[in-house]
């Protein structure tokens, strides 16, 4: 057994290459081999978002806070707030992040095939997102 302190792993500015806006990622763990899930709070300022992504063994999305989006390749903008649980299944295309005028923090959780977590997509593109401005 161990325990990790809070405060413990540095936050981290979510990469412009997978994210448009403000994204602030604070990882709560990574396990140790043979185990392969990882979690993190993520959090994003209104209107941030990822980019469209895939994850190979699906992820799971709980939302602490705020009022964020989410939505599946061809699927309708979904709403998500606290508590709301999101399940993406494996190697489903979608993207998540803030409404347009509310920040979200969720915390993500998602296991690693053959050490890769996530497949990067294209962006979110501001027409995509903008969807989304009618419904908050």
């Amino acid at each position: 057994m161990s325990i990790q302190r809070a405060g413990t792993l540095p936050s981290q500015q979510g990469p412009a290459d997978f994210f448009t806006g403000t994204v602030r990622i604070d990882p709560l763990f990574q396990a140790q081999a043979p185990g392969r899930v990882g979690a993190a709070y993520v959090t994003f300022e209104p209107c941030s978002r990822s980019d469209w992504h895939t994850h190979p063994l699906g992820q799971t999305l709980i939302v602490t806070a705020g009022c964020g989006l989410h939505q599946r390749w061809g699927g309708p903008i979904e709403e998500i707030r606290p508590g709301d649980v999101v399940t993406v299944g494996p190697d489903e295309k979608h993207w998540h992040g803030a409404a347009p005028t509310t920040a979200m923090t969720h915390i993500a959780i998602q296991e690693a095939l053959d050490g890769k977590a996530v497949e990067w997509m294209e962006k979110v593109t501001d027409e995509q997102y903008g969807a989304a401005r009618s419904r908050t």
